[in-house]
């Protein structure tokens, strides 16, 4: 990186934490801290809502998930507008009837202060952790840049994070999401068009994706049952459907966004308008990777992206075989470049998916290499791919403002959730259990204080967390064991008033354990876990509810 990186990246960064900082300061009243004093716009709502899910993760994870695998992971959120049209039917009309702080709080009208407690409780086990893995993520992009410590680096961004979050609350957060969204699609169309314009020459828009399509990189829908394929239709919109319906829900990090909002409406209309941009969003970033990938068709790429990977072989007594392994992916990239140049035909096709296949035994026999070299490096490169581009092909100045980009990704999601972390903390846990008649300012500062405890254990977390096959997945895998659950105990509330508090609670307990079990063993894509979560809640709190009703008509 060069000076001018530096400034475009610092500045860009301190920017948002003073404007944050200095544009909420002085919330003396919960309403305030905790739900910006219900005045903001729907277009805020839906910037705020956006940027709360496009984490670091997105801008680092996705690129790289299309380079490898194509854009079957846009199928993953397939379910979203759905959801949205839900939520904006359902949830949110009933959140602004009660007029709640958290989602949470519905549930002890509906049952009883223990049901509250549970669920509270799963959300703040699940989105702590999910808080540590956006500080995580951005920390290993800087670690490569750096070479610095990545305890270092997590203690440095959680810091950033949580001045402006502490200071200003929910407004601060949807404040400061505004900047960091037109830092984010400024960055990435501006990178996306640099991208077409260092194609060779004669290579256009139209011809790239001719080429990523024989590749099989443009392979959008599949419409298959199987379910060892994680990404399909169908549990895009079935799975999907259920993981959305819990995270922007019943998920307070999100929920947080749109109870802000002045009215009914313009939180609907937030919700709308997330529902209508996040597929085109996703389908552009990945579409992004896809286009990286065809740049390393006409350029040269490291067989594997990790740089810490090849620095651990380079330094150990497999170097000679990996640099055999390096001379056949050169000369596999010097014949595929050939086959490109004399154009895509249905035969040039098959051959150059052989010379893929080919490519990808030789990374597989890398990551062996490395593994032997040292057990504890990570091999899987998907998350360095974008960032290895950025670093050796952008121009000065703009790889500080793809960094930036990054990293206010990383500092929006990261302070939504410490907000909501914070906020139900107080809200459920230490006012409703433990401090149940204080004054305003005091549940204000004990909300700023359960806020900075959780960036401080998000920050633990981040420097404990390793590379799980793919940063993206990983938060979806966290989130997929505990939403299901979740959903089902809101849907239980919402819809079947047949159902009582101690069948509810009892069949959550069992189910959270069935599907941590589920999981474990690998029984089914993580996906699928959203769905199998909300029916088998909804089932065994029916069950249970029948047994004691048939109890109470015996006795």
């Amino acid at each position: 990186m060069q000076s001018l990186d530096w400034i475009v990246l610092s500045l860009t960064l301190l920017f948002i934490v003073a404007y944050g900082a200095w544009k909420t300061r002085g919330s003396k009243n919960v309403e305030d801290y905790i739900k910006g004093g219900n005045e903001t716009k729907w277009w805020t709502i839906g910037l705020s809502v956006m940027a709360t899910q496009a984490s670091a993760i997105t801008f680092l994870s996705t690129p790289g998930q299309a380079f490898h695998s194509g854009m079957g992971f846009v199928q993953f959120y397939f379910g979203l507008p759905i959801a949205m049209v839900i939520i904006c039917l359902v949830f949110i009309p009933i959140y602004h009837k009660l007029n709640v702080y958290t989602a949470y709080e519905y549930l002890e009208s509906r049952f009883d202060v223990k049901t509250r407690t549970l669920t509270a409780i799963l959300f703040l086990i699940q989105r702590g952790l999910a808080a540590g893995i956006t500080i995580f993520a951005p920390a290993i992009i800087l670690s490569a840049v750096l070479g610095w410590d990545l305890v270092t680096l997590n203690i440095i961004i959680g810091v950033l994070v949580i001045i402006y979050t502490v200071s200003g609350g929910t407004k601060a957060v949807s404040v400061t999401q505004k900047q960091q969204m037109a830092v984010i699609f400024g960055g990435m169309f501006i990178a996306f068009y640099l991208i077409l314009q260092y194609l060779p020459d004669g290579i256009t828009f139209t011809k790239a994706l001719e080429i990523a399509g024989a590749s099989n990189k443009m392979k959008v829908l599949d419409f298959s049952w199987d379910l060892n394929n994680r990404y399909t239709v169908w549990t895009g919109f079935l799975g999907g459907t259920f993981l959305m319906l819990s995270y922007f829900g019943t998920d307070q990090s999100q929920v947080q966004r749109y109870l802000s909002g002045k009215s009914v409406r313009e939180s609907q209309l937030g919700l709308i308008f997330n529902g209508l941009l996040k597929v085109p969003m996703q389908f552009f970033i990945l579409l992004v990777g896809v286009m990286v990938f065809v740049f390393y068709q006409f350029n040269a790429s490291p067989l594997n992206f990790n740089p810490k990977a090849n620095k651990v072989v380079q330094n150990s007594e497999f170097y000679a075989d990996y640099q055999s392994l390096e001379k056949q992916h050169q000369q596999i990239e010097e014949k595929r470049k050939e086959l490109i140049f004399n154009g895509i035909t249905d035969e040039s096709a098959v051959k150059l998916q052989e010379l893929n296949e080919q490519d990808l035994t030789l990374k597989d026999e890398a990551k062996t290499l490395i593994t032997k070299a040292n057990e504890e490096v990570e091999t899987n490169d998907k998350d360095y791919v974008f960032i290895h581009f950025i670093l050796n092909n952008l121009p000065k100045g703009l790889i500080g403002l793809l960094l930036a980009v990054i990293l206010s990704a990383a500092m929006s999601s990261t302070a939504s959730e410490l907000n909501a972390l914070g906020s139900t903390t107080a809200v459920d846990l230490y006012k409703r259990n433990m401090a149940t008649d204080r004054s305003e300012s005091h549940y204000v500062k004990a909300s700023k204080w359960f806020t900075l405890g959780w960036g401080i254990l998000a920050i633990l977390v981040a420097c404990v967390a390793n590379l799980f096959d793919n940063l993206i997945q990983l938060v979806n895998i966290i989130g997929s064991i505990f939403y299901g659950n979740v959903l089902g105990i809101f849907l239980l509330a919402f819809f079947f008033k047949y159902v009582k508090s101690n069948a509810v609670f009892i069949a959550a307990i069992i189910t959270q354990l069935v599907i941590i079990i589920v999981w474990y063993i690998d029984w089914l894509p993580y996906l699928w876990l959203n769905a199998l979560g909300c029916g088998l809640i909804m089932l065994l709190a029916f069950i249970l509810q029948s047994i004691k009703n048939e109890n109470s008509i015996i006795e």
